[in-house]
């Protein structure tokens, strides 16, 4: 399994399903962007990387596409 890593800002509003099912946006701010060989993506995000939200492919590319978030590498 090949595992691709992008450091990334959040721009905008993206929302994820925290737990006990609300849905929350990722804060604002600098993330790593995970991607394995399926169809969904890692968001990493904290002061120390300790907060992550698991998205569909689809959902991270409508977010580059609205500019919510941009890949910086």
């Amino acid at each position: 399994m090949v595992i691709t890593t992008h450091r990334a800002r959040i721009m905008g509003p993206v929302p994820y399903v925290s737990t006990g099912g609300k849905v929350s946006n990722i804060p604002i701010g600098p993330c790593l962007v995970e991607q394995a060989d399926g169809q969904s993506v890692d968001i990493i995000w904290g002061t120390r990387g300790q907060i992550c939200a698991v998205l569909p492919l689809g959902e991270v590319v409508a977010a580059e596409d609205h500019g919510h978030l941009v890949l910086l590498d």
